[in-house]
């Protein structure tokens, strides 16, 4: 199943992987952009329903991405079996990842239940984390379609069709804007329900994505030669579990990733509100600049398990180094941007001097930041397609929480270092993930099984 074409396999495999990436970064980006228009609409109600939103979105967040990983189990089963041509196998897959997405969204729930007594113990304000249960709860019923959707979606990005779930993200976008607009302030001829009406705009804009997505796959044909009927083989303990060994690792990766920041905001607010306003601007350029390695990290994905399952051991080492490659042009790309502009950027979320000062004295630093961040998420790409999803988590568990954050608590609160200490106590724990990585899969990826095989 290699591909035809006239190119040289290195520039071959360049074009493969941005042909990928490009519409998985922009949908990406557009999935993203649901939470910043839910945040900068209900601003624009009050100030107190902004940081009930806020607070709910942390935990809402923080637990369904542990969920997502889990059903990212399926990537290297999809994209290994699509390069061995077994559609039996690719269906079954999928079968499987909805199971397993229905499975993992009773606790999710249950979580989301206890969204108040969880804010009330990390010290938030009672009344706000009460409004913070409300908007976490309304959403509970579109958990187990959301995660219907990741393995729909999933299923085909195993495959290579990546542009009609970017075409319904960006579709969702506008969606939940229109939703947004009448539930929170009262348009369109619906009730004014104020943070309510975020919380039920969210969760059907996240069902509208699963609907919409069946609708194209059984308009377009998108599921031909990769599906066959439901039966008693989707539910095989066996099978299921063999998903989860590759999921569960996934999940602690992305959690433990997600909850490193959670911390390190934590961290930022304790040295006052110019800080932590500070922190979270360049935070949210340096999670908008991490869209594009992503894109590319889950390209890395298809290409790497795709060849392994053809058998095509040097193709997928290829991939994987290709793919290192492409992640660092862009992030250098934005690193430079990030020291160039260091003024400019933070202007674009505030006036006020004394936060843009602030921001523009860390943002060199989150310059280095990006370079690691890029490597460390393309290197876990990698080793998902190679169905090896082990070593990220313990890379992660290891460069986060022994030395990031300690090290980010020393230089900040002990060095007194102030933000700068926050920002190079990440950075230097992300270059540990990131070099970890690069020798793990050098010393034990692709091409060590080409070696041995």
């Amino acid at each position: 199943m290699s591909d035809p074409h006239p190119l040289p396999p290195l520039k071959w495999e360049v074009r493969r992987l941005l042909t990928l990436a490009a519409p998985v970064v922009v949908t990406q980006l557009a999935t993203m952009m649901l939470g910043v228009v839910d945040t900068l609409m209900v601003g624009h109600h009050s100030v107190e329903t902004l940081a009930a939103a806020s607070l709910g979105h942390v935990w809402t967040f923080g637990t369904l991405i542990f969920a997502m990983g889990v059903v990212y189990g399926m990537d290297p089963i999809v994209t290994q079996a699509f390069g061995a041509g077994d559609r039996e196998r690719m269906a079954l897959a999928l079968q499987r990842g909805i199971v397993v997405g229905l499975l993992v969204s009773i606790p999710v729930s249950a979580l989301w239940l206890v969204t108040a007594p969880v804010m009330r113990f990390l010290g938030q304000d009672p009344e706000l984390a009460a409004q913070a249960q409300t908007y976490a709860v309304l959403q509970i019923p579109s958990v187990p379609f959301f995660l219907a959707f990741t393995a729909l979606r999933q299923y085909l990005q195993g495959r290579g069709i990546v542009k009609p779930v970017m075409i319904i993200a960006i579709v969702a976008n506008g969606v939940n804007v229109a939703l947004n607009w009448g539930l929170i302030f009262g348009n369109l001829g619906l009730p004014a329900l104020e943070l309510r009406g975020a919380g039920i705009a969210t969760a059907s804009t996240r069902i509208f994505m699963l609907v919409a997505t069946l609708l194209l796959v059984r308009f377009l044909q998108l599921h031909r030669d990769a599906w066959i009927p439901w039966s008693s083989r989707s539910f095989r303990p066996r099978a299921v579990s063999e998903l989860l060994h590759y999921g569960v690792p996934i999940g602690v990766t992305f959690s433990l990733e997600v909850w490193a920041f959670q911390i390190t905001t934590l961290l930022a607010g304790r040295l006052g509100q110019n800080e932590l306003a500070a922190h979270t601007i360049v935070l949210n350029l340096a999670s908008l600049s991490f869209m594009l390695p992503l894109g590319i990290s889950l390209a890395a994905v298809t290409r790497v398990g795709n060849q392994i399952g053809e058998g095509n051991y040097h193709g997928a080492r290829r991939s994987a180094w290709v793919a290192f490659a492409v992640g660092a042009a862009v992030q250098t790309f934005s690193a430079t941007l990030f020291v160039l502009l260091r003024h400019e950027l933070p202007a674009l979320f505030t006036p006020d001097l004394t936060l843009v000062t602030l921001a523009a004295g860390i943002l060199p630093i989150a310059a280095a930041f990006q370079l690691f961040d890029g490597t460390q998420v393309v290197g876990a790409g990698v080793l998902r397609g190679a169905g090896s999803t082990k070593p990220a988590a313990l890379f992660n568990l290891v460069g986060y929480y022994a030395v990031a954050l300690p090290l980010a608590w020393y230089m900040t609160f002990r060095a007194g270092m102030g933000l700068k200490g926050l920002w190079w106590g990440l950075a230097l724990g992300l270059a540990l993930v990131a070099i970890a990585l690069l020798a793990w899969i050098y010393r034990r990826g692709p091409g060590r099984r080409l070696a041995t095989a």
